[in-house]
């Protein structure tokens, strides 16, 4: 992919990444005729975060009430740092997967 490409996908890759509104107006901005593989790559690691962040919410708050270690609540912040990591990728014009959830599907 060139670099005009992801120049022209930039924003709207950064965008996938705020919350799940940003990931539904990236994605439903960019499909048809305006299709770029930027943000399709990015639009898809923001999805897998959104995924894993649900997973988290209900597992934490499972383990949380059974075990009464509010601790495990910390790990609720691994979306975020994720979130953070794909926007500091996106910015930076880079096509890397992210740790952990980057290869699921």
């Amino acid at each position: 992919m060139d670099q005009s490409t992801k120049e022209q996908g930039k924003t709207m890759a950064i965008v996938s990444y705020i919350t799940v509104i940003g990931l539904l107006i990236a994605y439903f901005s960019t499909r048809g005729d305006k299709e770029n593989e930027f943000v399709t790559f990015h639009i898809g690691q923001s999805f897998r975060i959104f995924i894993l962040g649900i997973v988290i919410s209900i597992s934490v708050g499972v383990l949380v009430s059974i075990t009464g270690l509010s601790i495990l609540s910390y790990l609720s912040y691994a979306p975020l740092v994720l979130m953070i990591l794909g926007a500091m990728n996106a910015n930076n014009l880079k096509e890397e997967k992210l740790p952990i959830i980057g290869n699921i599907g």
